[in-house]
């Protein structure tokens, strides 16, 4: 359910502004989104694990605060963003 810690590297270099940036909101959102997706495949199968669901919807509002913040201060950055990510708003 979880990423392992070689795609999570990955994700961080494609999503980066500087080098060794880890704590941007491109980035805290684009891991967030590998680990929302991982849940909701697990979701899929599991669909009675109320705990994993939990998990997931307070992974999906600390993204949405975390776009929301991202749309508010820079909104070219927001929109480049969800289009790398392919989100829906």
């Amino acid at each position: 359910m979880s990423i392992t810690s070689l795609r999570k590297q990955e994700l961080i270099k494609e999503f980066a502004t500087q080098a060794k940036d880890t704590g941007s909101p491109e980035v805290q959102v684009a891991v967030l989104t590998e680990r929302i997706t991982n849940l909701t495949s697990h979701m899929g199968n599991h669909g009675k694990d109320f705990h994993s669901r939990r998990g997931l919807l307070m992974l999906v509002s600390r993204r949405r605060r975390l776009l929301d913040y991202l749309k508010r201060t820079e909104v070219s950055r927001y929109t480049k963003l969800i289009e790398r990510l392919g989100l829906r708003r």
